[in-house]
Parts: C-alpha cells; sequence; structure tokens
C-alpha cells in the first residue's frame, strides 16, 4: 500500500510541476487572450478533441455560470454540420495538446473565413493551431503523469487550471458580482445562500418591545412568548438593548435574587443587529460566531422593523 502512495505522490508532483511551468510561460499573452476574449459581442466557442474537450466542456460550463456566455462545439460535429452556431461577432478557445489534431485543422479555416479570433492552449508553438491563432497560451513540453508518456493527464490538468484563471479573470473584467451569480443559480442551496435577504425570513408582526423601566419579570414574560428575546427603544423609537433567555441565566448564576431588576438594570447596551436587506448568510453566519439565536433587524434610523431568528434560517435552507 505504501507504493501507491508513493504513485499518487509521484503524480501529483509532475501535475504540480506541469501548473508552476504553464503560470510562467502564459505570463507574456494571458492579459492578450483575456482581453481577446471579452471584446466579443457573441459567443466564446470551446473546440477540443478527446480528453481535451472534456475539459473544453468544463472550461464552457464555468464561463457561462460566470457571466461570460459560452459554447462547447465538439470538432467532429462542427465539420459536419453544427458550424451554423458560428457568428462573426463570436471568438474561439481552442484546445489541443499537439495543435495538429485533424478535425481542429478543418475547423481552422472556418474560423479564419467569419473573422473569428482564436486563442490557442496548446503545448506546441511551431503547430497548425499556433500559426493561426491570433494569441497563443502554451503549455509546457513536459512528460504525462502517465508512466508511457500517452494517456493526457498532466497536460489536461493545466488546461483544465488555465481555464479557471480565464473564467476568473473575465469575471473580473466583466464586474460580475455575487447577485449576478445568484441570478443564474437560484436552485439549490445556492440560490438560498445567494437570492435570501434577512427581509424574506424575519419576523416583524408583535414585536417583543418592552420598556426599560418595565420590572424584569415582565421582560420574562415577553422573552416567554418570543422565543427568548426582548428589546427596548428610547424616546425616538431606536434600539437602545436587548436582553435574552442566555443573559438570564448568566444574571442567575451571579445574582441571589434578580426579580427586584427593571428591565434597564440589565439590557445589552450596544447588541449585534442587522438591516433587511443583508444577505441572511451572513447574518446567519454572525449569529454562529457570537452564539446567539436571533438578532434585531433594524432601519437605516436603527430603528427595530423585525427579528431574525437563527432557527427559522436554518429550516429555509440558509447556512
Amino acid at each position: 500500500m505504501a507504493d501507491l502512495y508513493e504513485e499518487a505522490l509521484r503524480v501529483l508532483r509532475i501535475e504540480s510541476e506541469w501548473l508552476e511551468a504553464t503560470a510562467r510561460l502564459i505570463e507574456k499573452t494571458f492579459a492578450r487572450a483575456v482581453e481577446t476574449l471579452v471584446r466579443t459581442d457573441g459567443k466564446i466557442i470551446i473546440c477540443g478533441m478527446g480528453k481535451s474537450g472534456h475539459v473544453g466542456r468544463k472550461i464552457a460550463a464555468t464561463m457561462t455560470s460566470t457571466g461570460s456566455p459560452a459554447y462547447f462545439l465538439h470538432p467532429s460535429d462542427g465539420i459536419h454540420g453544427d458550424l451554423g452556431i458560428l457568428q462573426k461577432n463570436d471568438v474561439a478557445l481552442v484546445l489541443s495538446k499537439s495543435g495538429e489534431t485533424e478535425e481542429i485543422a478543418l475547423l481552422l479555416p472556418c474560423f479564419i473565413r467569419l473573422s473569428i479570433p482564436i486563442v490557442a492552449i496548446t503545448c506546441s508553438g511551431d503547430s497548425l493551431l499556433s500559426r493561426a491563432a491570433d494569441v497563443v497560451l502554451p503549455l509546457p513540453d513536459m512528460k504525462e503523469a502517465c508512466p508511457y508518456d500517452l494517456a493526457p493527464t498532466a497536460s489536461t490538468t493545466s488546461m483544465m487550471a488555465l481555464g479557471d484563471a480565464i473564467a476568473m479573470a473575465l469575471l473580473q473584467v466583466r464586474n460580475f458580482s455575487s447577485d449576478d451569480f445568484a441570478q443564474v443559480h437560484p436552485g439549490g442551496t445556492l440560490g438560498r445562500k445567494l437570492l435570501t435577504r434577512v427581509s424574506d425570513l424575519m419576523v416583524s408582526d408583535s414585536l417583543p418591545e418592552i420598556s426599560e423601566s418595565a420590572p424584569l419579570t415582565e421582560a420574562i414574560a415577553v422573552m416567554t412568548g418570543h422565543r427568548g428575546v426582548c428589546f427596548s427603544t428610547d424616546t425616538e423609537r431606536k434600539l437602545n438593548g436587548i436582553f435574552v433567555y442566555g443573559d438570564l441565566g448568566r444574571l442567575m448564576k451571579n445574582r441571589a435574587n434578580v426579580l427586584d431588576l427593571k428591565l434597564g438594570d440589565v439590557l445589552i447596551r450596544a447588541p449585534s443587529t442587522c438591516c433587511e436587506e443583508e444577505l441572511a448568510a451572513i447574518a446567519v453566519s454572525r449569529m454562529e460566531e457570537l452564539g446567539i439565536t436571533s438578532l434585531v433587524v433594524i432601519d437605516q434610523d436603527r430603528i427595530p422593523v423585525g427579528i431574525l431568528y437563527l432557527h427559522d434560517a436554518l429550516q429555509a435552507g440558509v447556512k
């Protein structure tokens, strides 16, 4: 079994070396490649055969989900009728280790005829693909992790990583925000995390507001009816303190008789709060970090407008 672990280390070491070499090689052309891809008003057409094609599909999916419309065109399908997807305002990102793949070679004249700029990712700087490309992102000419130097392994890892780097650079150039990301990922946990606001989950009816001059016994009754929390406001209705069951427990631990106190004697005067437009996931993270189970929701004037309960947020799938 130790030999198998050594094999894992060998493969990972080779692939790491490929990534480091790739980072050095693309220094002079990466920015120009991104500028070429972002300049289009159309789609990014991504092509690749075999394992490069599988990588290309993933890159297309990543780009599309991060604000850069991309389409994977299989070279074989392209030369058998699917070239109708191409438009003059598109740009091509072509992946080929050798740069001499027959199906890729047959596509290149079509790109050139339509004046579609070509960004190439290839190991060969003197290949047909490199000569046809407007910008070349070179990969190192090194041995694969395959012990026979046959199966694409480290080369496809570098292609994949380079595709991620391009997608993230495009995201930055396009100012693609987390809100934009949410709009194209409305389903599942990610959608809930990015789309759900505090206003969607807060309780705004019958808020547990009580005067700080009220006896603590009265405050306890209010807390009991509102999941262990109450708060007080000043003469302008601005929040000036909260009190929760946890505070009561700590108070009773350190004081024999607490029932003769007023709420104002024990209020937490600078509580953590949240606002309606805040992402619920951020508010949940704050509650978990502070070890609390609720937040008073305030408006821009610090007037309470609701309560966000941790249990409600977690039940809604916001984590």
